[in-house]
């Protein structure tokens, strides 16, 4: 897979297609300074004005306060993940005013398409989430590839992961619904996505493998954690061992995850296919949250503003990614020289 290997390692940084350097910095003379690899704000779960369901933003002018929050919040994000359910016109129009000229700190944007598997949690079904490379210049048409091959059959018909069959099985679902965009919100809450297909529409993809990351929900509400009941826990080990990602704040979970709490490296390797990374958004629905993720739980990727930044972490979750109102000080453990032994060397006193 894509990201996951040594190929992936790149050099640019991609702002819906548009590839500009990232990871070093230019003195007055034009010289370039390498700094390595630094710790920076990412916002990996966060919708927009507009988003398809429970869209709070407010009317007036919800995109300037929308932009200007992002703009103007600190610790400054500089890599967004614009999240919608099973479509993506929230994350093309936030491009749109990007080219315009906003969000300047603001170096990655890409997709999120958020969906609901046919999965029971606690108190809802358990939340999926589809992170898109924006490296491919058709990646937006080329994900709707994708989607359009989840399929949800109901009311003696089969409906595709669409705009239009969305707003279809809204109004079947709902026949005193007229209006589209009513429609479209209540057709995504209806469209459930069984697990074993999109398993076979990822595998059966070259495309979807190269530039997709797969990352699940771990709270108890809507994620796997709510998977408690034993007849469960083969379809929750099954969810989180097909994640490249897990979403959740909770320091057990980053603890488990990096196999420093109830499993050890090699239990996670057997079961989930190795270690994976938390991280946490704001899942803003609001103005008031945008940016603002509960207790400052912050997500810090170190790498460059690209989205093989986020395939590294996928391989070093420890020393790559971390959920705090502050990123790391000091390298982790595992980087860190910690003395040199010279020996038979006349160059040194």
């Amino acid at each position: 897979m894509r990201g996951l290997g040594a190929s992936s390692l790149g050099s640019n940084t991609s702002t819906g297609g548009t590839a500009v350097k990232a990871d070093n910095d230019r003195d007055k003379g034009g010289t370039m300074i390498g700094r390595g690899s630094e710790w920076r704000r990412w916002e990996p779960h966060i919708h927009a004005p507009g988003t398809v369901l429970n869209n709070q933003f407010g009317g007036g002018t919800p995109w300037e306060t929308y932009l200007t929050s992002l703009e103007t919040v600190t610790p400054k994000i500089e890599a967004i993940a614009v999240t919608d359910y099973y479509l993506t016109d929230t994350y093309e129009e936030v491009l749109k005013h990007k080219t315009a000229g906003r969000l300047p700190n603001v170096q990655l944007i890409f997709p999120n398409v958020e969906l609901r598997l046919d999965v029971a949690a606690k108190t809802g079904f358990v939340n999926l989430h589809l992170l898109v490379s924006p490296e491919d210049p058709k990646h937006i048409e080329e994900l709707h590839r994708i989607l359009q091959r989840l399929q949800f059959q109901a009311h003696g018909d089969t409906f595709n992961c669409t705009r239009q069959d969305l707003i279809s099985l809204g109004k079947k679902a709902d026949t005193t619904i007229i209006d589209d965009r009513a429609a479209l919100a209540h057709g995504a809450t209806q469209f459930k996505v069984n697990f074993d297909q999109l398993r076979r529409v990822m595998r059966e993809s070259d495309w979807a493998k190269a530039n997709i990351l797969i990352a699940v929900a771990g709270a108890a509400g809507d994620g796997t954690s709510g998977l408690r009941q034993a007849a469960d826990a083969t379809m929750r080990q099954e969810i989180e061992k097909f994640a490249h990602i897990i979403f959740s704040s909770s320091p057990a979970q980053r603890e488990f995850w990096c196999g420093r709490r109830g499993v050890t490296l090699d239990q996670l390797r057997e079961r989930y296919g190795g270690c994976k990374p938390c991280l946490h958004g704001s899942d803003a629905h609001d103005q008031q949250t945008v940016g603002q993720p509960v207790e400052e739980r912050y997500s810090w990727i170190k790498g460059g503003l690209e989205f093989d930044a986020l395939r590294q972490a996928c391989i070093d979750p420890e020393g790559r990614a971390h959920v705090a109102a502050e990123p790391p000080r000091t390298a982790m453990p595992s980087q860190v020289i910690s003395h040199v032994s010279l020996r038979e060397w006349t160059c040194f006193p």
